[in-house]
């Protein structure tokens, strides 16, 4: 049963499953540029949701990740095991958990193997992934199969095993425990299991790379190797940040991947396009972070003040949201047809990887997976179809990405 847009006293609605994606992000553009929202659970926060307002806000210092200031958490008023606490990390050696100062030394700790020319040596390995990839579809390319699972989850979570440095054999059984840490059915224990065990692979792992750095040229020798007037990175901090690294990159490469591809067959006529070399595969994979951006907001931060913006005063201790599907929508900054997916469009710059000091430092990587593994797959199999109607893919239920549950297709119809 869908839900109302607002709830009975007008605040709107932020669906974790909504019925119409872009429909969605329109109506709270125009709720916007700052408005309540109530979330599944009826927890309620504040979101921006035009473009200027969340680049403010992103890099204003008031509003923090810390849970400690989240009044309503700390005075009892979220539900017991309300399932989105599971989203604000709370260990304070966790990138995602800190603000100012640690914050800082942690990226600037980890930017050296997150820079651009860390990230271009992986470019023979990323192709070389893809290229297995594809030969394993082949016998089955003019069957029915899920390309998300089959293909745009299992690309990126190679390139994250050939990142780290670790076997074949170990990134395919860490593919198997994200699927489980990804999917919207596992249950509370087993996720919390899945957590632990991954801790605990990835604290191993850091040992053995350490006990035998030498030996090794990879990301996870590159974070111990790591230090900043003589202070390294604890194992505690390296083995999070492997853990992060996963958790917030991976998905969002799989949900870049696959929006990309299905953009391209909505609109076949761009397809064409890039085939006549009359648009490139960056602005197509730019303007699809734009119009079907990998992930729908960025979850809390909350203020340390009273904060006036737009008029509305965010109160201390109040939870924040930035909602970049419906920042995507904005007219001021992208014109005056946001909902039209153009490579084109030439205006407008999106904030779908975050902005200051809140931009994903993954995403050179994921740019360079999708203008490496897209071009593959279209050479591949340029004939690829959806095997159902666009309108019947079904959304991932998921409030901060934005996932399909399948992607159903035909490569070679």
């Amino acid at each position: 049963m869908s839900c109302p847009f607002h709830a009975a006293d007008g605040v709107p609605l932020i669906h974790a499953v909504p019925e119409d994606v872009q429909a969605d992000r329109e109506r709270l553009y125009q709720e916007g540029p700052l408005t309540r929202v109530e979330l599944p659970g009826g927890v309620r926060a504040w979101a921006t949701t035009h473009h200027e307002v969340s680049k403010a806000t992103l890099n204003d210092p008031r509003f923090v990740k810390s849970v400690d200031h989240w009044a309503d958490y700390q005075e009892g008023r979220v539900p017991e095991g309300w399932p989105l606490l599971g989203t604000i990390p709370t260990d304070n050696t966790n990138m995602l958990a800190l603000d100012g100062a640690p914050h800082r030394r942690l990226r600037q700790l980890t930017a050296s193997p997150f820079s651009a020319r860390r990230v271009e040596r992986l470019r023979p390995r990323i192709e070389r992934i893809t290229a297995r990839a594809l030969d394993a579809l082949e016998p089955r390319a003019s069957q029915t199969l899920d390309l998300k699972s089959e293909f745009t989850f299992r690309v990126p979570m190679a390139v994250i095993g050939e990142l780290y440095g670790v076997s074949e054999a170990e990134y395919e059984n860490l593919g198997e425990m994200y699927a489980k840490l990804f999917s919207g059915t596992t249950e509370e224990g087993e996720h919390l299991r899945i957590y632990h065990t991954l801790f605990q692979y990835f604290g191993e792992l850091v040992a053995r790379k350490r006990a035998t750095l030498d030996e090794h040229d990879d990301f996870t020798a590159d974070l111990i190797r790591a230090s900043e007037d003589g202070e390294g990175l604890t194992d505690m901090e390296i083995t999070l940040t492997l853990l992060t690294v996963v958790a917030a990159g991976h998905e969002t490469t799989v949900n870049l991947l696959t929006n990309v591809v299905r953009a391209l067959l909505r609109y076949p006529e761009q397809l064409e396009r890039l085939r006549k070399g009359e648009v490139t595969w960056d602005a197509v994979v730019e303007e699809t972070l734009r119009y079907d951006p990998p992930n729908n907001l960025m979850m809390f931060r909350f203020a340390t003040e009273d904060i006036e913006i737009e008029g509305q005063t965010i109160k201390k201790g109040e939870a924040l949201l930035t909602h970049y599907g419906a920042a995507s929508r904005d007219r001021a900054e992208f014109g005056d047809d946001p909902e039209v997916f153009d490579p084109d469009r030439g205006k407008g710059r999106h904030i779908s990887f975050g902005y200051g000091p809140h931009i994903c430092p993954g995403a050179p990587l994921s740019r360079l997976e999708a203008g490496i593994i897209l071009p593959m797959l279209f050479e591949r199999f340029p004939d690829l179809r959806l095997a159902v109607p666009d309108e019947e893919l079904v959304v991932a239920s998921a409030l901060s990405v934005n996932s399909l549950k399948e992607f159903p297709v035909v490569l070679r119809p």
